[in-house]
């Protein structure tokens, strides 16, 4: 049976299980919203939970495996998160020490920021990375790229997390292109870590390290956003803001975009063992 609904197996095509998956999605909110869990869980942490709910369902309707925490799949978990979370900080030390070298700004210590701050700044945007990786590089991409191939999932996919920010504070003028050029490549980055992978923990922490050290550790926006107060206070110099990222953070930067692609291209070039590729999901 090969129709517009179901495939030549007699399955529902992805693009259907996207849409239903979105549709659950909403419900979910909605539930959340009677129940007042959005209260109770946090804005980031209640959206995580969301998405999760909605792709555990999901993965259960097609009759898919449910994660299931073993000792040696969760060790090599941790290593890659670890990874991920090391990768993202270097990257984005590396991105800050450029626009530093070409004098953008200079550092002063902020004496308002303690270690509590660092502390919540790493649960905050830990939520941010396990919500976005869900979401952007979980279930429906997973789906789409069963359906249309890597390339093409990892475009699109991009495309819809670079939009997603497309009204974030900060917005102004040529920010917003290189913001979106940005983004869309930091997309490619984290799916790229995910299909060679087969497991979220590469692009979970990645995200985690690249939001933690642009915003709680360097002081700087973080997609326009600056919720956790930085450890140092950066003071910018009159540089134009292709250079700076100016108030919507380095991920709006040129030297940004440069080592984006860079990143992209060394992971491209990187062949895990086969051994050590998970499921999806």
């Amino acid at each position: 049976m090969n129709t517009a609904f179901f495939d030549s197996d007699g399955s529902v095509r992805n693009g259907w299980k996207i849409l239903g998956f979105m549709a659950l999605l909403y419900f979910c909110y909605q539930v959340m919203g009677v129940f007042k869990l959005w209260q109770l869980l946090g804005g980031e942490w209640g959206t995580a939970f969301a998405v999760l709910m909605a792709t555990l369902i999901c993965l259960r309707m097609e009759g898919e495996p449910l994660p299931r925490l073993k000792a040696k799949p969760a060790l090599r978990w941790s290593i890659e998160f670890g990874a991920g979370a090391l990768g993202g900080l270097v990257l984005m030390l590396l991105i800050a020490g450029c626009v530093f070298a070409l004098h953008g700004f200079h550092w002063q210590r902020n004496g308002a920021a303690g270690w509590k701050d660092l502390l919540a700044g790493t649960w905050l945007y830990l939520a941010v990375g396990v919500n976005e990786e869900l979401l952007y590089r979980g279930y429906p991409f997973q789906r789409l790229t069963r359906g249309t191939g890597a390339w093409v999932s990892l475009a699109l996919m991009s495309l819809w997390f670079a939009y997603d920010h497309w009204d974030n504070p900060g917005m102004a003028g040529s920010t917003r292109a290189w913001a979106m050029l940005n983004i869309f490549l930091a997309g490619i980055l984290l799916g790229i870590g995910y299909l060679k992978t087969r497991r979220l923990a590469l692009p979970m922490g990645l995200h985690l390290g690249w939001n933690w050290a642009q915003g709680s550790l360097l002081g700087f926006g973080v997609s326009g956003t600056m919720d956790a107060h930085g450890w140092m206070n950066p003071i910018f110099e009159g540089r134009p803001e292709w250079l700076t990222g100016g108030p919507f953070g380095l991920e709006a930067s040129l030297p940004c975009a440069v080592l984006c692609i860079v990143a992209i291209v060394g992971l491209s070039f990187w062949k895990p063992s086969p051994k050590s590729r998970g499921s999806e999901a």
